[in-house]
This record gives structure tokens, C-alpha cells and sequence, in this order.
């Protein structure tokens, strides 16, 4: 992927939900939600402080992450669908 996300924006991928409820009963794709969960594709180098110092992310790419549900902005990159959002949007690391 040719894209980098400026300042303290974070390029995510969703990782799919569960396709069956724990009693086995299969949901179809109308009903599902989408995921709140995803993995850190890219990130930027930081946002700056009100004295002009850089101040880096604390996630990284690869990290599996939780996000709110109507967190990040939905852009299609190199035939993928991502999100881009800021890393104020991201509730926590996953693991």
C-alpha cells in the first residue's frame, strides 16, 4: 500500500465479526454489525503539542485495536476497504 496517514491519523483494517452466535445460529449478512475491532495498517508521525514538539502515537502498525462504532472515515485503497480515523478514536489495544 502507497498511502501514509498524516499527523496523528491511523490507517485501520476491520477484522470480520462472528458469522454464528454461540447457540450456532448463522447471521446473516443484513443483520450483522460491523466491527469495532480491527488491525493498525499505518500510521502518522505524530500530532504537536502546543509548543510545536512532535508528539508520537502510542499504537503502531500491526496492533489490534477497539474502536467506537461510527469511528473513522471509510476510503477504498488499492481495491481494500479501510478506515481512517484519529488516534483519539481508538479506545485500546487488544492483547
Amino acid at each position: 500500500m502507497k498511502f501514509r496517514p498524516l499527523h496523528d491519523r491511523v490507517v485501520v483494517k476491520r477484522l470480520e465479526g462472528e458469522e454464528k452466535t454461540k447457540g450456532g445460529i448463522i447471521i446473516p449478512d443484513s443483520a450483522k454489525e460491523k466491527p469495532q475491532e480491527g488491525e493498525v495498517v499505518a500510521v502518522g508521525a505524530g500530532a504537536r503539542d502546543e509548543a510545536g514538539k512532535l508528539v508520537p502515537l502510542d499504537v503502531k502498525a500491526g496492533d489490534r485495536i477497539l474502536f467506537g462504532k461510527w469511528s473513522g472515515t471509510e476510503v477504498k485503497i488499492d481495491g481494500q476497504e479501510l478506515l481512517i480515523m484519529k488516534e483519539s478514536d481508538i479506545m485500546g489495544v487488544v492483547g
